[in-house]
């Protein structure tokens, strides 16, 4: 199976990193401070996208100056990495031995996943990532067709694991199965609207779902 995995909130435990470097952002920029619940709702977006949702009221350049100010804040913050969720670590390594495909649909910057897979040592681990800067982000599902038709495969032999709307709805576009976890930036009653075929409060639940499906 082709295994698409959202980053930050799925993997990543970075939630906090994201929200604390966006409200210092806005402080560098003397812009008003977001609030957290404001924040985590635009995790999984590209930033410029995030900018306009958090941000209608500024103009370009505005906008613009916090997107600056976020990238020095979390460069600086992130190199000390953020860590995987539990389970995490072993179930991607027994997944990837089990001979699944391992592949990363991400709103960071192409930039920001290279630093990030630089950081841990991941960069020959996973098959493949979409960012959204390299293409349209969430939640246009671009970035899973684009992916699909890198390994030429069919949508039913992939699966879209997310911890936010955006995630379940570029999946949900394509018909193509998903998998919520609750332990994210969106509530699990929010993903549960996109029918996905299993939410798991647990990555290693993740993995015994798979193991036992395909």
């Amino acid at each position: 199976m082709l295994l698409i995995f959202d980053w930050d909130g799925t993997l990543s435990d970075s939630t906090s990193k994201i929200i604390r470097c966006l409200q210092m952002a806005a402080k560098s920029a003397s812009q008003r401070v977001c609030s957290d619940e404001a924040i985590m709702n635009i995790i999984g977006l590209g930033l410029p996208e995030s900018m306009r949702v958090l941000y209608p009221e500024l103009s370009q350049l505005q906008q613009d100056e916090i997107r600056h100010c976020y990238s020095e804040h979390f460069i600086r913050e992130d190199q000390t990495p953020s860590p995987f969720f539990d389970g995490v670590h072993e179930g991607l390594h027994y997944l990837r031995q089990k001979g699944h495909l391992l592949t990363v649909a991400t709103g960071k910057s192409r930039k920001g996943l290279d630093r990030v897979f630089t950081n841990l040592q991941l960069h020959d681990f996973f098959h493949g990532s979409r960012c959204a800067d390299e293409t349209a982000s969430k939640p246009n599902p671009k970035m899973l067709s684009e992916l699909l038709d890198e390994f030429a495969l069919h949508k039913d032999d992939a699966i879209m694991i997310g911890d936010t709307e955006y995630d379940m709805s570029m999946a949900k576009q394509l018909s193509m199965p998903r998998v919520a976890v609750s332990y994210g930036a969106h509530s699990i009653d929010r993903l549960q609207a996109f029918e996905p075929v299993i939410c798991v409060d647990h990555f290693s639940e993740f993995v015994e779902w798979v193991v036992k499906t395909y």
